[in-house]
């Protein structure tokens, strides 16, 4: 029998076509090491890429709407109508936020300037605790001298404080966000309980417990 030059000898009935020996099925394979290796990034290149879009659009954005303000709800002059308090007592520069009969949140703007740094101290000025302890009861004193709970400014006082603890010192140049909220009120006796919380940035620098008592007209 003679030898078949074709891979498939079949009957011509099936009409298949025969491929001959010397015919490739299909192209040569390249070496697996070669097609299959995988094709790194530079991840340096899109860090790059990034961190300098980034630049630009901090360069085109003006610094005065780089970072957001505070919002003003009473101002310097508003809380000296509800506060006794005056210089250099006076520790509450700006209400921003407030909920009638509630809560309140103000700030104080620390500044070298304050009158307690040049004792407290030469070399490293820190604000006094007992000083931001007070600044939080002031807070306090405008959510509690307001219609809806109906203090008196003439007779109303800081009664206590309990569980106070100073997380970080308070530096010149710092911004004291304090938030006092009315957790207790006993109108009868002329007693309210507060809790309150400082902040510099995002981090607790003062929280404690609060208790003020308000005097009956006489």
């Amino acid at each position: 029998m003679a030898a078949s030059n074709s891979i498939f000898t079949v009957a011509q009935s099936r009409n298949l076509t025969r491929v001959p020996l010397h015919q490739s099925l299909s192209p040569p394979l390249r070496s697996s090491s070669v097609a299959f290796r995988p094709k790194r990034r530079s991840s340096s290149l899109v860090l790059c890429s990034t961190d300098e879009s980034k630049i630009t659009e901090e360069k085109e954005i003006p610094i005065e709407l780089r970072y957001e303000a505070y919002p003003t709800v009473m101002d310097i002059n508003k809380i000296q109508e509800i506060l006794p308090h005056r210089f250099p007592f006076l520790l509450v520069d700006r209400v921003i936020e407030y909920k009638a009969g509630v809560s309140a949140v103000a700030i104080k703007n620390v500044t070298i300037n304050d009158n307690f740094f040049p004792g407290h101290f030469p070399e490293r000025p820190i604000m006094p605790g007992v000083l931001m302890v007070e600044a939080m009861a002031q807070v306090g004193g405008i959510v509690m001298l307001q219609p809806e709970v109906g203090g008196s400014k003439s007779n109303f006082f800081f009664a206590g404080i309990d569980k106070v603890r100073f997380r970080k010192p308070v530096i010149a140049g710092d911004t004291l966000v304090m938030r006092m909220t009315l957790v207790k009120l006993q109108k009868r006796f002329g007693i309210a309980k507060m809790e309150g919380k400082a902040y510099v940035g995002k981090s607790v620098v003062c929280e404690g417990e609060f208790l003020m008592a308000m005097g009956k007209e006489e």
